[in-house]
């Protein structure tokens, strides 16, 4: 044995090092030495050391002298992050000050290299084992999410290179240490993972009412834990790419939309804005963000959260339309949207919104079927029905239904029937027409009817149509039911969807389409009144403004011209008025267009006069307003944006007695109506109506064209017209 302590100590490291041992853990401890000490010495201290532990506990242990461990903690990740909680056990609390400080010091030294790896070897961690949140018997510590990423977390903050609030997982961290010590007490084991026969003792000891609300609390604990890794990783990574450690170089900020701008790759709201000012605010950042594929600053998250919960910014009930097309927006952006909801709900706005949500908020489906909580699995469905988005007339319908699908769950009535119920009310407030609400009622209610019956019933039988017959009204109910049973079957799983189910349930589709009959998809033309034909007669241009919440009413009435839509179009969208829905008709010589429009942030106040002169300049001259909205698409450009597939354009022949339907389908973008309006032009064929819709962030235009000597044109000269507008909008 040493003659002194001076020299030799014991010090804890890891786990232990923090004081966060449970029943099975190993003991991680370091014996740090000097050189005086003969390895006789050393070998005896050892071995009286570690002999009466081995009887109890595995001890994991090393020795090395202050320069050894220098040398290790150099090229092991492991070592060096297990040296960050060094403590004192016993012996020359100075040897164990100085290696800690050597280990602190190395630590921020070497973080520009040492952090990429950390984040590497948590990726790698994460994908053997999975997302604690979602898993039915998830292991506490390795899993995404779990203990682990925490302890990286607090790596992450010694290195001093980012700020991080870790006082917003201090609940986490204790949520997720009881349920492992708990785990180890009751099962015996060593083991973290919480298996699924073990989660009721478990559940019973911590006082928890079931298993269910204790796993709601571990998925809740461990999304939290995720959500500040995930920000704290963009925050570095935005860092590095100004320069490392350059903390106070002012950024460049871009304004995207109202009170909005780019600041660090991040959505941030401007300077003193008035929160209570602006009700759409919250809304507005979230479905810019999704659009754009950036995050939204957590200081702008904590500057929405406190306005809202001082009652300050409040919708109004019903919700504007505009609020509801950011809804939609955000629902509609597909994976980008994800983080978003997901931070939303972190930071409990969403509950503002929809309060309907909190019910959901990491309800566990402790099944085989589902690999997520309800409020994940509503939201991945929501992911997939973006996708088909393009492939329905109402994609916001399909987007609204597909993220509230499962809002009957967490009770024991049946959830599509208590869904129907709750529903109804939600989607009257977010301002729905009580038609809308109908159908996503329907939707709600026999989310699951499609796949059921494809699955059960003989699709040759005639009374298993007629069921169907009986509750889906209509193509554009049936075209988003089939959609909504892909996107929930899909987001599922494989254990919930197949190749042999979807071509089950679209063979069941078709069936029912060929029995349906006097409905159809296609918007109709828009009618005309009175006034507005005798005032067509006139042969004079007329452009009538009526100011709107939120945006305008115009109404344009003109002699008609070929190219008379993109001319119009395209003066809008100069004059920077989004088109949010438009119905335009020609009578005789002349054309009736209504239009509504929203401003953009900073857009010039517009009046009738303004836009009579800018429309009759656009007659005189195009190129005019072709140079216009060309630099506004570079303006654009230069704006980060989601990957959105390629719009859809459809030709229906046999739809209108005296013209051709071409419907087009695409992602809404400036200058879009402008562009189909040209590619019509270009082809030589007359627009007779167009009706536009804008629904989030999706297009519908529906044209009906005839040939410029009249009539409908031929299946050849449609297919390229379609062709041509294809082309033109990829």
């Amino acid at each position: 044995m040493p003659k002194s302590n001076k020299g030799l100590a014991v010090a804890a490291v890891g786990g232990y090092g923090r004081g966060e041992l449970s029943p099975g853990s190993d003991l991680d401890i370091v014996i740090l030495h000097q050189d005086q000490f003969s390895q006789e010495e050393l070998g005896e201290f050892v071995n009286n050391l570690l002999y009466p532990l081995w009887d109890t506990k595995s001890v994991d242990h090393s020795v090395r002298t202050r320069s050894e461990v220098r040398e290790i903690a150099e090229i092991d990740l492991k070592v060096a992050l297990g040296l960050l909680d060094i403590r004192i056990v016993a012996g020359d609390i100075d040897l164990v000050a100085s290696v800690h400080s050597d280990s602190l010091e190395n630590w921020r030294k070497n973080a520009r290299n040492r952090l990429p790896e950390l984040k590497k070897s948590l990726e790698e961690r994460h994908e053997r084992a999975g997302e604690l949140a979602y898993l039915l018997e998830p292991d506490v510590k390795e899993a995404r999410g779990g203990l682990r990423d925490i302890n990286a977390i607090r790596a992450i903050a010694a290195s001093g290179v980012t700020n991080i609030p870790l006082e917003r997982i201090s609940w986490a961290e204790s949520k997720l240490n009881d349920v492992r010590e708990t785990l180890h007490q009751t099962s015996g084991r060593n083991k973290d993972r919480l298996l699924f026969q073990e989660q009721d003792a478990v559940a019973r000891k911590l006082e928890y009412a079931d298993a269910d609300a204790m796993m709601s609390d571990v998925a809740q604990a461990a999304r939290s834990v995720d959500y500040l890794l995930e920000f704290t990783w963009h925050q570095i990574a935005q860092r590095s790419k100004e320069g490392f450690f350059r903390f106070f170089r002012k950024p460049s900020d871009e304004s995207v939309a109202k009170h909005l701008s780019v600041s660090r790759k991040e959505i941030v709201i401007d300077a003193l804005t008035d929160l209570d000012g602006d009700p759409l605010l919250g809304l507005r950042a979230a479905a810019t963000a999704a659009q754009l594929g950036l995050p939204i600053a957590l200081e702008s998250y904590s500057l929405l959260s406190k306005a809202l919960n001082e009652g300050q910014g409040l919708l109004p009930n019903p919700w504007p339309r505009e609020a509801r097309e950011y809804l939609i927006s955000l629902i509609g952006a597909g994976e980008s949207m994800v983080p978003i909801f997901e931070a939303l709900d972190q930071e409990e706005i969403i509950f503002h919104w929809l309060p309907e949500w909190r019910p959901l908020r990491s309800l566990p489906q402790r099944n085989a079927l589902h690999r997520h909580t309800v409020d994940r699995h509503m939201v991945e469905t929501a992911v997939h029905a973006a996708a088909l988005a393009r492939t329905v007339h109402r994609p916001d319908l399909l987007l609204f239904a597909a993220l509230l699908h499962d809002i009957g769950k967490g009770e024991t009535e049946d959830h599509s029937i208590r869904g129907e119920r709750l529903i109804g009310p939600l989607a009257l407030r977010i301002g729905f027409t009580s038609e809308d609400v109908a159908i996503i009622k329907v939707l709600v209610k026999h989310h699951l009817l499609l796949s059921a019956t494809a699955t059960r019933r003989d699709l040759d039988d005639p009374a298993t149509i007629q069921s169907i017959l009986l509750v889906i009204p209509d193509l554009t109910t049936l075209e988003l039911l089939h959609a909504l049973s892909i996107a929930d079957g899909e987001a599922t799983g494989s254990a919930g969807w197949s190749d042999w189910k979807a071509t089950l349930v679209s063979d069941l589709v078709s069936r029912v389409k060929k029995a349906m009959t006097g409905s159809s998809t296609i918007a109709k033309q828009p009618e005309i009144s009175p006034e507005q034909l005798k005032t067509a007669e006139s042969g004079v241009l007329q452009v009538n403004l009526e100011r709107r919440e939120n945006g305008y009413s115009i109404e344009v009435i003109s002699p008609d011209k070929p190219g008379l839509l993109s001319l119009v179009a395209g003066v809008l969208n100069a004059s920077r008025l989004d088109v949010r829905s438009a119905r335009t008709k020609s009578i005789g010589a002349s054309a009736v267009m209504k239009w509504i429009v929203t401003p953009e942030q900073h857009a010039p106040v517009v009046t009738a006069q303004i836009l009579r002169t800018e429309i009759e300049k656009a007659f005189n001259d195009v190129a005019h307003i072709e140079d216009k909205l060309i630099a506004r698409a570079q303006a654009y450009a230069s704006i980060p944006s989601i990957p959105v597939p390629d719009p859809i354009v459809e030709v229906f022949n046999d739809s209108a007695t005296d013209a051709t339907i071409i419907e087009v389908r695409s992602h809404d973008r400036p200058g879009l109506l402008f562009r189909i309006g040209a590619g019509i032009t270009q082809s030589k064929v007359d627009i007779r109506s167009a009706i536009v819709t804008t629904l989030g962030a999706e297009a519908i235009d529906t044209l009906y064209v005839t040939e410029l000597t009249g009539g409908p044109l031929s299946d050849a000269r449609a297919n390229e017209v379609a062709s041509r507008l294809l082309q033109l909008l990829k």
